[in-house]
């Protein structure tokens, strides 16, 4: 005669061996999940509904076990669980992946948003300085630098742009001078020009709205 071999000595312990098992079927369920989203295996809106519901059945069921189970990654190392993909998910991102992807994007934009601001002022400043025959090197140099390390930092400007080079070469041109000398009459336009041409080129490099 088989003997029933009991998992639990009481109504609390049988309780916490029923949360453990429930912990364990998250995880693995969250795993399938990722990888189904990797394989295109499921539709992103899908994906991110079973996610979130996965998601936040983890959080509650954490905070109910954090005495018993303060290491998730030591729970999942105990059980020989090789789910890496639903421990990121679940304790490092705590979001689903469509969602960590829009934020990205979201922050992408936003950045290079403000980088072609900073280029368009630069641009405007340098252009203004010289209408106002600010044409010392000291005054000159400085202006030029930041407008080319401000088109250095936009990704969308291949690296040969025509204001890259233009204003790099002006700056090795300005290098060579002294601080106190200033650009002829002549220098001064044909600056003025190549600013003019360049943030022409810009603008229209720039991804045009909707796109």
């Amino acid at each position: 005669m088989m003997m029933e071999v009991k998992l639990w000595n009481d109504k609390r312990e049988r309780e916490m061996y029923e949360n453990f098992a429930e912990l364990f079927a998250i995880i693995k369920a969250t795993e399938k999940l990722e990888k189904a989203y990797i394989r295109d295996l499921i539709s992103p809106s899908d994906y991110e509904s079973e996610c979130n519901k996965l998601i936040l059945h983890f959080k509650t069921l954490s905070a109910t076990l954090k005495d018993i189970v303060p290491s998730i990654q030591r729970f999942a190392d105990t059980y020989k669980m090789d789910c890496p993909s639903a421990l990121y998910r679940l304790v490092t991102s705590g979001v689903p992946a469509t969602v960590e992807h829009r934020a990205t994007a979201a922050a992408s934009t936003s950045n290079s948003a403000s980088i072609v601001a900073e280029c368009v002022q630069n641009f405007i400043t340098s252009m203004d300085s010289l209408k106002l025959n600010m044409v010392a090197v000291d005054q000159v140099y400085p202006l030029l630098s930041d407008l080319s390390a401000s088109l250095n930092k936009l990704s969308i400007l291949p690296p040969d742009f025509e204001g890259k080079t233009k204003m790099k070469e002006w700056l090795s041109r300005l290098s060579k001078m002294g601080a106190a000398d200033e650009l002829t009459e002549q220098q001064s336009r044909q600056l003025h020009f190549d600013l003019e041409s360049s943030y022409n080129s810009f603008m229209a490099a720039l991804p045009k709205g909707g796109n």
